[in-house]
């Protein structure tokens, strides 16, 4: 299928990722292939336990990546030398030559079903499904969960913002905070997919197609002999691109010499886009900055804010009368300051060997039952009344029961069958070909900025998530079993 979208990882990286993985992922994989289980075959399933930033739910990302990994999945010539090389604790090779041999004919065709980027997600629920060959689908764990854990964190941070900053403008300045250059790229994607508007990232601009926005820094004035020469000689280098950082000396002095220099560029036929403030009181800065430009004739220049924002600093400023509508949010976004994981897991739900025509559901059992895993072959159903979302039961698919009943975690019992519904997990592969049509991120964008709208309206203490009757009896019983 055919894929015209920036920023896949082959044009980032110019290699596939495949050894980007976890060591055991190999020794299992090798371990699988020693007791002849290499045919069997396993259904995985990606999931978070716990919404992050104590937020009612999180926003899906990451897919696209997910999707570049798995087409490129297979392990190069130097890949097979480095693997070859290891040794173990007795200084013996590490792995079986002929399971080397095995990998060099590896190919990757299990089927893939997964949440749509930018689609409200909740805890346990699959983000992505994998199905097919044991030793394949083990060994995409890591690499899933290092995509799909930061970028679901991410555009989760970034739609709590957009929602504190309500219709202003939202833009990402993080990348000179973010944890290296990958973090800088995917959290600029996942960012715009969150809500952002724009983002000061210009190689993330160039991959992605998000738009870039940009004013200039406080070295740009100090250059200068005062805050007048400096934002003269910049109107005059770019006119149309003037929004004047203002607090370099004196915050109030620097609002009126950009006032003075917008005057010029109004006689030069453009006009002064905004100011920036960097620090100080900011709602106190900018009532005052907001008085003075409507008086000076420039109630549409825009006041720009940033300096360690966030979505409870926005709030805040916004109670407080701020004057505000342009939001530059950097090092608190990028690096999900407030948690910095969202420590999303990849457990086994179910297994068969090539002989088996059955599946064997698989149970991960804890002390903490917040730890026990949800066995079967999963998917999660949205249901609707009035074309609003009122619940999700997450059913077992291989047991082709009627999904009328779901029982939430407290154990109540809802009667859904009059209710329409939808399937949250779509085919994306099917036996290793691409079968999802992929959305562009401004798409994908769209999606995310609907849906929280819908369930930030939504009062989501009465919003119903569970099982399917016979899927949460399945589980008790074998809770009881091992118990």
């Amino acid at each position: 299928m055919a894929d015209n979208r920036k920023g896949n990882l082959p044009q980032i990286y110019q290699h596939n990722l495949t050894l980007l993985t976890d060591l055991y992922q190999l020794t299992m994989a090798n371990g699988y292939w020693k007791n002849d289980m290499h045919e069997h075959q396993a259904v995985f399933h990606l999931f978070f336990r716990k919404s992050p930033f104590n937020n009612e739910y999180a926003i899906a990302a990451g897919l696209a990546q997910a999707i570049d990994y798995l087409q490129n999945l297979r392990f190069e010539v130097d890949d097979i030398q480095y693997l070859a090389s290891l040794k173990s604790d007795n200084n013996e090779a590490l792995f079986d030559e002929a399971f080397l041999n095995y990998l060099q004919r590896f190919k990757f065709d299990c089927d893939v079903d997964a949440v749509a980027e930018g689609t409200v997600i909740f805890p346990n629920q699959p983000l992505i499904r994998i199905k097919g060959n044991l030793i394949q689908a083990q060994l995409v764990e890591t690499a899933l969960l290092n995509i799909l854990n930061f970028q679901t964190l991410i555009a989760t941070k970034a739609g709590r913002i957009k929602v504190a900053a309500k219709d202003d403008i939202v833009l990402e300045f993080g990348l000179r905070r973010a944890q290296g250059i990958d973090g800088g790229l995917s959290a600029s994607r996942a960012a715009y997919i969150g809500g952002c508007d724009a983002t000061s990232n210009v190689l993330a601009g160039k991959l992605f197609g998000i738009p870039v926005k940009g004013t200039h820094a406080h070295s740009w004035v100090m250059c200068f002999e005062n805050d007048l020469e400096a934002f003269m000689a910049y109107a005059n280098a770019m006119p149309s691109n003037c929004t004047f950082l203002v607090d370099t000396y004196n915050t109030i002095e620097g609002v009126k010499y950009a006032i003075e220099v917008g005057q010029y560029l109004r006689q030069q036929g453009n006009d002064l886009i905004g100011i920036r403030l960097d620090s100080g009181d900011l709602a106190e800065l900018s009532i005052t900055a907001r008085q003075l430009l409507d008086d000076a004739g420039f109630q549409n220049s825009k006041i720009v804010a940033s300096n360690d924002l966030d979505e409870y600093r926005i709030k805040m400023l916004k109670k407080n009368g701020a004057q505000i509508t342009v939001w530059g949010v950097g090092t608190r976004l990028v690096s999900a300051y407030d948690q910095p994981a969202l420590g999303g897991v990849y457990k086994l739900g179910a297994i068969k060997s090539s002989n088996d025509s059955n599946w064997t559901y698989k149970i991960k059992l804890s002390e903490q039952p917040a730890k026990t895993s949800i066995p079967g072959i999963l998917q999660v159903y949205r249901y609707y009344k009035d074309d609003l979302p009122i619940a999700d039961m997450i059913i077992n698919e291989d047991l082709q029961n009627k999904a009328d009943t779901l029982i939430t975690s407290n154990n109540e019992v809802i009667d859904i069958s009059s209710y329409s519904s939808k399937k949250m997990l779509r085919p994306i592969f099917r036996k290793g070909q691409l079968v999802y049509d992929l959305p562009d991120i401004h798409a994908i964008r769209k999606r995310s900025i609907e849906q929280t709208k819908v369930f930030d309206e939504l009062l989501l203490n009465d919003y119903k998530i569970g099982l399917e009757r016979s899927l949460f009896d399945y589980k008790s019983n074998l809770i009881h079993t091992f118990a």
